[in-house]
């Protein structure tokens, strides 16, 4: 071949490329971005509206209506989840893959805007925008705990140690919670208000004119410029007391006069403790493409520096630290990485310690220059691209194997060292071309994998496909270059006493069956078909779950509290669930959510908004604590809390890949509540009545209770009041109305609230003794004009673009594949009598494999099937001889299912890639085979002779390659992540069965089916 002519030839230059390749190869190790799991950036968005007090129903009609209908009109649309519950409205906006992310978020932005200042109500707390990407997760949680110190002490300790962290350029999102921020409160007096004749308007006009901060502008001064400085915002409670809010008849009223002005802490709506002790979590994310091993080099001298600072009793705790996570998983892998070369270098001792040292030299430069390929297309080094890289260990030294040992076999023969690096490449060249090329064919529908879950798997195959390209680059320049170097001509024609007693292994092994496969050839097909058709039908026995659940030691416990429960009465059940906790030692960490949920920790579970009758517990074990270990704490802890009688309590571990609600989810669509209503009741019931689910929700099985006030509007158009001043007056008793803001003592803006006098949570007395001024200014008391009664409600309502639906909800239990109870729920769910109107979807699991393996995967399938028979022609010029390499691929997928069952594990997206890169491998083998065994003939050879000379040449080289293959993978293979291990397992059996049976199956095909071959 040219380029191994050119790389023999000038090896001064070839030496020095591949210099350059290890020294950039080096660098970019260390100075690549690493992250556990890998960035992605899908074109999805969280709208979340909040709302305080606002009930479902009045949400969907005032809220969420007008921002479906905006944003469905946009582009590119695919699909609109919305939730709708007490006071928030949650909307999931997901467009078309393959959008700009960016210009998507900035087209939502914009349309949020345009509806906050036009059609949704002016009160709304607040509209917030997110884009969903792996980078929300927190790297870090820092718990500053005390029991006694004020809550505007360990409020101001926090803000501090946020301030100090934020100035890090590389982290994002730093924030604290757990306790209320402060504001200065306005406790209005609304019978002052009604004696002065003063209305409400006017007292929140004056305010809001006082808080308005507008510049002045600039003047010139003679040949200088200077800005105009105006009142500003307020300063203080005082500024806010002194402000005038009526002037009449020479009378100055002042704030002070009718209202109470004081700094106070807003309303309690989230509670935080770790370890059952009082605290606040101050939090932080990363950017993008950035080393988390270089930002914790950052942020802890920081840490620690501030954690000496701090008063005697307030302690710091650092709970949750991922780039500790990060190194520990990326230092077992390199373990593996490590553990895997060793091994391999085992394996390579039959080719002799030359041969073998020139094949050891070509791994690092192999994976180096895969490295350097995978940082120019962004790709970082996490748990799947190291992965992949350990994969490629097992595959990359085939080609360098193939070619060095087509290279001693030559020189076994008594060619000279030039004639044998030369011409023995050149003859196994063409081959090796063609199984990498078969190979990257067979990965690259993983690259192309669609939806989300294809960009969180994409750098495993991208991994492989740049290594295992890198290598056929290496074996075809560097490798002869070396050859011609360092080998030398053989005393022994058999090689080295390893490579003579493998020779002799295999020759046993197959003396008695090559022969009797060779005369009975339709008799051994018929078996390999029976062999094939089994392997197929043991898919079915092993189940199939898309994603594993994390064998990270760490996991959540929701609480769900019955309907409306106050936050006081969810921090009263959480400290019963953190009293058993406390008892399990091997729980380091326990951080208690009441009110809300634990800030984003895992690259899939978004937190909980606020929801008083709702808190999450952040568990954490030890770092060493295996997967089982958990997964047995989890059973224990379920069982314990099956009982509890105060509230739901379910222990749920974190899930891979997509966001998941839960495993099974049935959404029942129509309009009427009541009807689906019904319908939930009996979903619910097939549900609870299926072995292996636990944890069924049905939101629709009970209805709440609102306080209604109900305005007779005859009366009140009559006395003159407007609708809309009522409704201020109820939501200033009840949440109080911001007014404007003021910069605190450390310039951070706090808010102004107008409420009325009340403790610390509102009650019904809240609507006692209001007074409404009508036009005239003349005080009406609001129980002239209105009735307060209570009504009853749902809980929560939702929509998928746009249609209303209800849902069911229910986790598999341990031991339970979603996909196996399907097969039982389904047909129940099609006996249901569902009204004309109505209707039924599966999601969950469900929807997401749909997601992760539907059309457009279906067509890089088919796209890729179509390269790989259009290479193989190129290889061999006639369809027989690509029905003979391909007809090897069922025996493989006979040992991949029979290991994937041994070990328990389910079929997965990550056992669907390693069976699609298993058939490249087969591939790649049996064509070394029928390569060989065309060139035999075109020699001269018969076809019986050519089976078997074949057979004995090129048969080592394939034990030899699979041989090292299976040892690169063991490592991964015993790795006890659930995600990556599959992946190994398929291809370790596959490889094993696939090896046995090819030496037997390719040479009796070529016998039944021999293509024409054009004699030399």
């Amino acid at each position: 071949m040219k380029i191994t002519n050119f790389a023999v030839k000038n090896y001064q230059f070839t030496l020095i490329i591949f210099l350059l390749v290890a020294v950039v190869g080096y660098l970019t190790l260390f100075t690549m971005p690493r992250a556990e799991d890998p960035s992605t950036h899908p074109p999805q968005y969280l709208i979340t509206v909040i709302y305080p007090g606002t009930s479902p129903k009045d949400m969907e009609e005032q809220v969420v209506k007008p921002i479906e209908n905006k944003i469905y009109g946009l582009e590119n649309i695919e699909k609109i989840l919305t939730t709708v519950e007490d006071g928030v409205a949650a909307f999931q906006v997901k467009f078309k893959y393959g959008v700009d992310v960016d210009n998507k978020y900035q087209e939502i932005s914009t349309e949020m805007n345009a509806l906050k200042n036009s059609e949704l109500p002016k009160d709304i707390y607040q509209i917030k925008t997110e884009k969903i990407a792996s980078s929300d997760v927190k790297i870090l949680q820092i718990a500053l705990v005390s029991e006694n110190a004020s809550d505007k002490k360990l409020r101001d300790e926090a803000d501090k140690l946020k301030s100090k962290i934020e100035k890090i350029t590389n982290l994002k999102d730093v924030k604290y919670a757990g306790f209320p921020e402060q504001e200065i409160r306005i406790d209005l007096q609304l019978e002052k208000l009604a004696q002065l004749k003063i209305p409400l308007n006017v007292v929140m006009a004056s305010l809001q004119s006082e808080a308005a901060d507008i510049p002045g502008g600039s003047i010139d001064l003679g040949s200088k410029v200077f800005n105009v400085k105006t009142s500003g915002k307020f300063k203080n409670a005082d500024d806010v007391s002194n402000t005038v809010i009526y002037n009449a008849n020479g009378k100055i009223i002042y704030m002070k006069d009718v209202a109470e002005v004081g700094y106070k802490s807003q309303v309690v709506d989230h509670i935080t403790r770790i370890n059952g002790h009082r605290c606040v979590l101050v939090t932080a994310g990363m950017k993008d493409n950035v080393n988390i091993t270089d930002v914790q080099k950052e942020f802890l001298p920081i840490v620690d520096e501030f954690s000496k600072e701090l008063p005697s009793n307030i302690k710091l705790v650092k709970n949750f630290d991922q780039a500790n996570m990060v190194s520990q998983r990326l230092g077992h892998l390199g373990f593996d990485f490590t553990l895997a070369i060793v091994l391999v270098i085992v394996t390579l001792l039959p080719l002799g310690l030359r041969a073998s040292g020139i094949v050891m030299i070509s791994i690092p430069l192999s994976l180096a220059l895969g490295l350097i390929a995978m940082n120019a297309f962004g790709f970082s080094l996490n748990q799947l691209s190291i992965v992949g890289l350990v994969v490629a260990l097992g595959l990359l030294v085939d080609d360098s194997i193939v070619v060095v040992e087509n290279i001693e076999r030559w020189l076994r023969e008594g060619h000279s060292k030039m004639d044998a690096v030369l011409k023995g490449t050149k003859q196994i060249g063409i081959a090796v071309v063609g199984c990498t090329a078969t190979l990257i064919i067979a990965f690259l529908p993983l690259a192309f994998l669609p939806d989300v879950s294809g960009e969180f798997i994409r750098s495993l195959p991208m991994a492989v496909i740049t290594s295992v390209l890198a290598s056929m680059i290496v074996a075809l320049t560097l490798v002869p270059f070396l050859g011609s170097r360092f080998l030398k001509t053989h005393d022994h024609a058999g090689g080295n006493i390893f490579l003579q007693y493998l020779q002799k292994f295999l020759t046993r092994a197959y003396r008695d069956i090559m022969p009797k496969a060779l005369k009975y050839p339709r008799t051994t097909i018929a078996i390999s078909i029976v062999l094939s058709i089994t392997a197929f039908g043991l898919f079915k026995v092993t189940g199939f779950k898309l994603f594993p659940t994390s064998e990270k030691p760490m996991f959540l416990i929701n609480i769900k509290m019955p309907l409306q429960a106050n936050i006081s009465e969810s921090d009263r059940v959480t400290k019963i669930v953190e009293a058993e906790l406390k008892n399990h030692k091997e729980i380091v960490y326990y951080t208690s959510n009441v009110g809300k949920g634990n800030p984003q920790i895992y690259y899939n579970v978004h937190p909980q908004d606020r929801k008083p009758d709702f808190a999450q517990i952040f568990v954490q074990l030890e770092d060493e604590a295996k997967p089982s270990e958990k997964t047995a704490l989890i059973e224990e802890l379920r069982n314990k809390f099956k009982t509890m009688p105060y509230a739901k309590v379910e222990v749920k571990d974190f899930e891979q890949g997509t966001p998941l609600e839960a495993n099974i989810v049935v959404r029942l669509f129509g309009e009427d509540q009541e009807v689906l209503r019904k319908l939930s009741s009996q979903v619910e019931t097939i549900l609870r009545n299926q072995e292996g689910t636990v944890y069924i929700n049905n939101e629709l099985n009970t209805y709440k209770t609102d306080v209604k006030v109900k305005i007779n509007k005859e009366k009140a158009r009559t006395l003159g009041v407007l609708t809309s001043d009522v409704d201020k007056v109820i939501r200033l008793s009840v949440a109080g109305l911001t007014v404007g803001d003021y910069i605190d003592d450390r310039g951070d803006a706090r808010n102004v609230t107008l409420t009325l006098p009340r403790d610390k949570f509102s009650n019904l007395d809240a609507l006692k003794n209001l007074y409404v001024n009508n036009l005239q200014g003349t005080p009406i008391a609001l129980n002239q004009i209105a009735e307060i009664s209570f009504e009853t409600s749902p809980t929560a309502i939702n929509h998928f673009n746009k249609s209303r639906f209800s849902k069911v909800t229910a986790l598999s239990a341990k031991g339970y594949y979603a996909n196996d109870l399907l097969t039982h729920i389904v047909p129940k769910l099609d006996q249901l009598k569902i009204p004309k109107g109505y209707y039924y979807k599966l999601s969950g699991e469900k929807e997401s494999e749909g997601d992760a393996l539907g059309g457009n995967f279906l067509a890089v399938i088919i796209l890729s099937t179509f390269l790989f028979v259009a290479v193989l022609l190129l290889q061999f010029k006639t369809f027989k001889g690509i029905i003979i390499v391909l007809s090897i691929i069922p025996l493989g997928i006979l040992g991949g299912v029979l290991l994937l069952l041994l070990n328990g594990s389910p079929m997965s997206l990550v056992a669907i890639i390693g069976f699609i890169g298993l058939s490249g491998i087969q591939v790649k083998n049996s064509l070394l085979l029928v390569d060989f065994t065309n060139q035999l003939r075109q020699e001269g050879h018969s076809i019986d002779e050519a089976i078997s000379i074949a057979g004995e040449t090129r048969f080592l080289p394939v034990v030899l390659t699979s041989i090292t293959a299976i040892c690169g993978l063991i490592p991964i293979a015993l790795n006890s992540n659930p995600l990556i291990a599959p992946l190994a397992i398929v291809l370790i059996g596959g490889l094993i069965s696939s090896t046995i049976l090819s030496r037997i199956v390719t040479p009796v095909m070529y016998k039944l089916i021999p293509p024409s071959i054009e004699k030399m």
